[in-house]
């Protein structure tokens, strides 16, 4: 580049409200005369001036004040040319100059301005859109838009599913069914192909405001030499525009008294978002046409997700309930409780010096709870669970591909998305396009895409070993905490008769793991945060070509980090915590200071259950607060401060602008949100089979929750295309693959149910026991070795000796050898035997599991063999059309050569005649 360009490209861009310049290097937009569709003021042109009109009176009015031209979007100002300081002059005259070139560029581009002030604010400025049929025309055929060509003449299809669920439609009076058309990529030069009744009707308030959006996306609002810079977004963060928004077509709790208003707002607030409608299925076609596709397809997968779920959610109720019911039967848990087994077993210190002995049947309750959730019922409810969400995801890829078909996304990737403005507006390098073998501009070299690439990666890694060390430091709260909770806790139950009743619930194991969850949760929190900002700096400066690139690169990065900080606790308590002890005699240390913690004699899966409990509640707490609450209040907050007289009517561009905005994120982190609870509902099902009951319950409150906030609290969203869900579906896939493996192992090295199976099988009936028929009597004596409290070291001997001149052994949980034997305290028989089954089990599971799987994922097709015939004759009839429209149109061009030709032979023959 020029001397020139470079200060071009590092030109001092925007001005605090302070007066202090900010350099801004990495978002400056900035593009090449060379890019298509990009229009701006020829060079001496003077720039139009928008003209102003009155408020008509008309509150639902969606049109400029001639009632004929419609409003396509909204661009709110403040005019702050008056009373303003010698300060801040500069930067409002700035700001008022780039605007009146940014529509002056707009209305050299064809589109139609309307000024209208303010009811409530007379410093507020309102800039009405509008886009003429020719506009419309122009950048529908840039964008690929697909447009009805003639009607459908295949026959609907139905099933025994759709037979069922159309009782909980909204009724067709209410929600009138869309008719259904083929469709093909509009082509200007080919307008009479299409059906085009009404010019107004043709094109839909979602896609007049998308294309809308383009245009102000891409409009230049300040040119330097051959360089422009440009951008709707760019002015908003500038502070030059306060916002910009499509209009709703109504109030949510009003009907229009506009008759042609169709009334959509009001239809899905009271069809889809308002609690009345709770049971009823979602209304996607109207969800898609009135928010556009990205939307639509959004609460697609929400609602079959939480239909999916539903199965589920029955059978972990069936687990649970036969858990519960059994829990008094189980032989192991009445030994625990027995006060001639479990209260004459006295069990080793657990930490060193300030911990006592105690009883194996202080642990009585926790037993019971144990046996819920550990037991027989909980591997096949795993297995289940494996081959639901194989089920789950290969289901929904075909209901999916339904969808692409009959919203026209089937080759959206392929055929319509366009580059981001921010990527066009880096494009200063040259590189040879491999497919069509010409020369096109890019944002970066192969070695700068490699350095961005590079920065991105590190960054990621970074973050993830930072969410490590606060893992690390959670579990050293634990490890000191639960010497405190062993000593005070104790004590303070048995000497607090207030407190005596709460003995058997609250031991130190339990509140240290509700503790430790609580603070986990709340770094969660905080991490998350922080480190929001960070991933979209990184994919900023990474630079994606498309929106869909982009937002695909941010969700891997998010996913990353949130799947490392959700699930890196309940990973340490499940196969890590309690693993690696050592024995009393000889611990094993953290950084040679801390104990390493143990688990309670029944093992560590009711730690487990807490921490997933408690996590998946306060998120879901949480997440209701941040997506409901806050907006509501702000919304009230707002419109308390600019009340004005009940005798002033308020447009509808004013009324929208009391809303809030949607972040910039959009749906991104309402999906993050259901895929983090999909992995707490499969990864760690084996120990909590409440979970996907929980995960329903939330889901039916969340889909009404989003379709109230979307609707009421929000201004309406600019229309977006989407074809699927993008890169959550691999990511859905990747968990699915992976819980397979967490189940497994949770169920042979986190519970209790391989050594049992172990003891009942070989050890109860082997030379190595008396008994001759298989038993689990004596399971809990089998399964904890015996200590010599003499071999106690001076730095884990206990100072609180319970009768020290009776307990000469006391007892903890593993399998060694007792001491005396020639091997005493290394692992017995037993404890190989134990860990050949784990393995075994794990080796097996795994492999039936996945077998299972991928057998269903090959045999259901992704999409249904009626639906690619019903594909297929649509592009049949698309092609006959417009081949038909091309001849007529040859036809038509070469009719006045022919007739000319024919005039000319006839004269010919007539003078060869005279």
């Amino acid at each position: 580049m020029s001397e020139a360009e470079d200060n071009d490209i590092l030109e001092l861009d925007s001005e605090t409200e302070e007066g202090e310049v900010e350099m801004n290097l990495m978002t400056e937009m900035v593009y090449s005369e060379e890019l298509p569709t990009y229009k701006s003021m020829p060079k001496g042109q003077a720039v139009p001036k928008v003209e102003r009109a009155e408020f008509n009176g008309n509150p639902d009015s969606l049109f400029f004040n001639d009632g004929k031209r419609r409003i396509d979007f909204i661009l709110a100002y403040e005019d702050e040319s008056k009373n303003v300081s010698e300060k801040k002059r500069s930067l409002v005259r700035r700001r008022q100059r780039r605007r009146e070139f940014f529509e002056g560029s707009l209305m050299n581009m064809g589109v139609e301005l309307e000024a209208a002030q303010s009811v409530k604010d007379e410093k507020l400025i309102y800039v009405k859109v509008h886009m003429p049929f020719e506009v419309l025309c122009t950048y529908a055929e840039v964008l690929h838009i697909k447009l009805p060509i003639q009607a459908n003449d295949l026959a609907p299809q139905s099933s025994a599913y759709n037979c069922f669920t159309r009782h909980f439609y909204p009724s067709e009076d209410v929600i009138v069914n869309e008719p259904d058309f083929f469709t093909a990529p509009f082509r200007k030069d080919q307008l009479n192909c299409f059906c085009v009744k009404d010019k107004e009707q043709f094109f839909t308030p979602a896609m007049r405001g998308r294309m809308a959006y383009y245009i102000l996306s891409r409009a230049p609002y300040d040119v330097k030499g051959n360089m422009k810079k440009f951008g709707i977004n760019k002015l908003l963060d500038g502070g030059v525009y306060k916002a910009a928004y499509p209009l709703h077509d109504s109030r949510f709790n009003v009907k229009s008294k506009e008759p042609d208003c169709p009334n959509e707002r009001f239809l899905l607030y009271n069809e889809w978002a308002h609690p009345k409608s709770f049971y009823k299925m979602q209304p996607l076609d109207l969800i898609r046409k009135y928010y556009g596709e990205k939307i639509g397809i959004y609460f697609a997968w929400l609602g079959f997700y939480t239909v999916m779920l539903t199965l589920a959610a029955a059978v972990g109720l069936g687990c649970f309930i036969y858990g519960y019911a059994t829990r008094e039967m189980s032989t192991w848990g009445k030994e625990v409780c027995d006060p001639r087994i479990g209260g004459e077993i006295i069990m080793c210190p657990q930490c060193d010096k300030d911990c006592p002995y105690w009883r194996l049947n202080t642990t009585c309750e926790s037993s019971k709870r144990l046996c819920i959730f550990d037991n027989y019922g909980t591997l096949v409810f795993a297995v289940f669970m494996s081959v639901w969400v194989t089920l789950f995801l290969e289901f929904w890829k075909r209901y999916q591909a339904k969808l692409e078909h009959e919203w026209d996304t089937v080759e959206f990737l392929q055929q319509e998305e366009q580059p981001r403005p921010e990527y066009e507006a880096k494009c200063v390098y040259e590189r040879l396009n491999p497919v069509t073998q010409t020369t096109e501009k890019v944002p970066y070299t192969a070695c700068g895409k490699c350095i961005r690439v590079s920065c991105g990666i590190s960054t990621v890694l970074f973050w993830v070993l930072l969410i490590i060390a606060s893992v690390v430091g959670v579990i050293v709260y634990r490890l000191a905490m639960f010497i405190v909770f062993s000593v005070k806790l104790r004590s303070d139950l048995k000497y607090t008769k207030e407190l005596e009743p709460f003995k058997e619930y609250v031991t130190p194991q339990t509140a240290t793991s509700i503790t430790a969850s609580i603070i986990s949760f709340i770094i969660i929190m905080i991490l998350n945060n922080v480190y929001e900002r960070v991933a979209i700096w990184i994919t900023d400066f990474e630079l994606p070509r498309t929106k869909t690139e982009y937002e695909n690169s941010l969700t891997l990065k998010m996913f990353l980090f949130q799947f490392v900080n959700y699930y890196s606790s309940c990973f340490y308590i499940a196969f890590f915590k309690g693993k690696v002890v050592g024995y009393p005699g000889q611990p094993v240390y953290w950084f040679g200071a801390f104990r390493n913690e143990e688990c309670d004699p029944g093992g560590c899966l009711t730690e487990l259950t807490t921490q997933l409990s408690i996590i998946m509640t306060g998120k879901a707490i949480w997440n209701n607060i941040q997506e409901v609450l806050l907006p509501w209040v702000k919304n009230l907050i707002f419109r308390h401060c600019t009340q004005v007289g009940s005798e002033k009517v308020i447009p509808r561009w004013e009324q929208d602008y009391q809303l809030q905005q949607i972040g910039k994120l959009g749906l991104f982190y309402e999906y993050l949100e259901m895929v983090i609870q999909f992995g707490f509902v499969t990864l760690f099902v084996a120990s909590f089979p409440l979970a996907p009951l929980l995960a329903l319950f939330n889901n039916l409150c969340e889909i009404r929750v989003d379709a109230w906030k979307i609707t009421t609290q929000f201004r309406r969203v600019v229309p977006e295309k989407a074809q699927d869900i993008g890169a959550w579906q691999p990511i859905l896939q990747g968990i699915a693959i992976l819980a397979v493996a967490t189940n497994a192992a949770i169920i042979a090295f986190t519970s209790d149910m391989i050594p049992r199976l172990v003891y009942y099988w070989a050890i109860s009936v082997s030379s190595y026991s008396n008994g001759s028929n298989h038993t689990m009597e004596g399971f809990i004596n089998s399964s904890l070795s015996v200590f010599n409290i003499k071999d106690f070291s001076n730095t884990s001997k206990p100072r609180h000796d319970i009768s020290p001149d009776k307990i000469t052994t006391c007892r903890y949980r593993d399998f060694r050898h007792p001491p005396g034997h020639p091997y005493e305290y290394e692992f017995n028989i037993h404890y190989w035997h134990v860990i050949a089954a784990k393995l075994a089990f794990m080796i097996v599971v795994e492999h039936i599991v996945y077998f299972t799987k991928f057998m269903l994922s090959y045999m259901i097709p992704d999409v249904p063999e009626a639906l690619k015939e019903q594909i297929k004759r649509e592009r049949y009839l698309t092609q006959v059309k417009l081949h038909e429209s091309s001849i007529r149109q040859f036809k038509e061009l070469l009719k006045p050569v022919a007739d000319n030709l024919h005039n000319e032979f006839e004269d010919s023959e007539l003078d060869l005649k005279l």
